[in-house]
């Protein structure tokens, strides 16, 4: 949680801790502690980012790479069927 903010970060970690047990609905929470309900919403979500931890960018362009191939694999099977195409009307606009 970043930036000059005029709330504290111990209220912002307390206020994140409280509508993550609360099974109250989030603005309510957000409108019991006196903050906007975006605000709230806000903190939970950097919160549940820097708790996830970086992201593995091996994995993700591994990932990445397996789409590429598989996408280029559909290409070349689309422009062979093409290429097959335009042979076959080629020779059928000769007769």
């Amino acid at each position: 949680m970043s930036g000059k903010s005029k709330y504290p970060e111990r209220f912002r970690r307390d206020a994140v801790a409280l509508a993550r047990s609360s099974d109250r609905p989030l603005r309510q929470v957000a409108r019991e502690l006196g903050v906007n309900h975006e605000t709230l919403r806000n903190w939970v979500r950097t919160a549940e980012q820097a708790q996830a931890g970086p992201v593995d960018a091996a994995a993700v362009d591994q990932a990445e790479l397996r789409a590429l191939r598989k996408r280029v694999a559909e290409l070349e099977l689309e422009k062979d069927i093409l290429r097959k195409a335009a042979a076959y009307f080629a020779k059928e606009m000769g007769r």
